[in-house]
């Protein structure tokens, strides 16, 4: 039996390094992937902490990556041995009732399955089911593979949880709460839209330096002032779509507190406790409140949007580390604040 090497989770707190046997094809519409490069996610610091108690004991870890085909089921048409694809964060089964609505982060036999319910993309092989449609061509000119990794999971989130949920208007006022990957990249694919004011909001200053680097026309250090420093901007009006990509009780009331009249919130942050809405003063005002899982739809279209030049997703990136360093780059990402990372890429080559 082949062997390879993989992270695999062991309970909450504990992740090792581990001999896996290398998976191999059991239906016809798999294809076997070796991996180029992968990261961590967000999502993975909580499988960690031991809050997605759906992913086991054993499991490895990783649900975003670029690699190399190895090998195809029967069924597989549109990929060979020695493509490089890009994964997706969610797998596709594009028959279902809810991928046919365009909502396969639901999908009866797929959604989020990578390094959760089935074994994952932190490893040197990952077996990729409906390979059809949960892998892409990462045959993308003049664009490396870190920014193609960004395109698996933090670039589709931002753009599908954030801006589409979002309903950016040219020239209209947009405040992103949260200055993460997830974040970032909300406010990179807000700019497609063309926002006459785009607010970045964060307690981390170096994530607010890097915001305004990357387009926002202002920057808050999250705070007892920050309300009235969202509408000195906007004139008393506050904003008419503000995305939650932190996660917390506190964070979604904030987005309440700043919205305007007929304004969208969408939330992108993975919410652990209750959150209130406050209708007693929201009922009146004509808002929409929008929430979603990444679909992982829009990934054709980022192609040809970062193949373009029009964005550059490797902005992310701050920390490579090699895979036999992979432990470490758990516990940089893990401290992200005070290490100053904002997306880690793990390295196989």
């Amino acid at each position: 039996m082949s062997m390879m090497n993989a992270l695999v989770y062991r309970g909450p707190g504990q992740v090792v390094v581990e001999q896996r046997p290398k998976p191999t094809i059991q239906l016809p519409t798999d294809a076997i992937v070796r991996l180029q490069k992968t990261t961590i996610c967000g999502t993975d610091l909580h499988i960690l902490k031991g809050d997605v108690p759906t992913c086991p004991n054993g499991r490895i870890l990783g649900h975003e990556g670029v690699g190399v085909v190895e090998s195809v089921g029967s069924s597989v048409a549109s990929f060979k041995p020695g493509d490089e694809v890009i994964i997706a964060c969610i797998t596709s089964c594009a028959t279902c009732e809810f991928c046919r609505r365009g909502m396969p982060s639901h999908c009866k036999e797929g959604g989020w399955t990578l390094g959760h319910t089935i074994d994952g993309t932190q490893a040197e092989y990952v077996r990729i089911p409906h390979a059809e449609s949960s892998l892409h061509s990462a045959n993308v000119k003049g664009v490396n593979k870190e920014a193609l990794v960004m395109i698996s999971d933090a670039l589709p989130t931002g753009f599908e949880c954030g801006t589409l949920n979002g309903n950016i208007q040219p020239g209209s006022t947009v405040a992103v709460i949260g200055g993460g990957p997830v974040g970032l990249s909300a406010l990179l694919t807000a700019q497609f839209y063309s926002p006459s004011t785009l607010i970045m909001i964060d307690l981390d200053e170096n994530r607010l330096a890097t915001a305004k680097s990357l387009g926002a026309t202002h920057s808050i250090k999250s705070g007892p002032d920050t309300v009235k420093a969202v509408m000195e901007i906007t004139g008393g009006r506050g904003v008419d779509t503000v995305m939650e990509a932190v996660g917390i009780p506190k964070t979604f009331e904030l987005c309440q507190d700043i919205v305007a009249v007929g304004g969208t919130i969408a939330n992108l942050g993975v919410h652990g406790t209750k959150a209130d809405i406050h209708l007693e003063k929201l009922w009146s005002m004509n808002l929409t409140i929008r929430t979603r899982l990444v679909d992982a739809v829009t990934i054709p279209r980022l192609i040809k949007i970062v193949e373009a030049g029009r964005i550059d997703p490797q902005v992310l990136i701050t920390h490579p580390f090699k895979f036999s360093d992979i432990s470490q780059a758990y516990s940089t990402f893990g401290a992200a604040a005070q290490n100053n990372v904002l997306k880690v890429v793990i390295n196989f080559d």
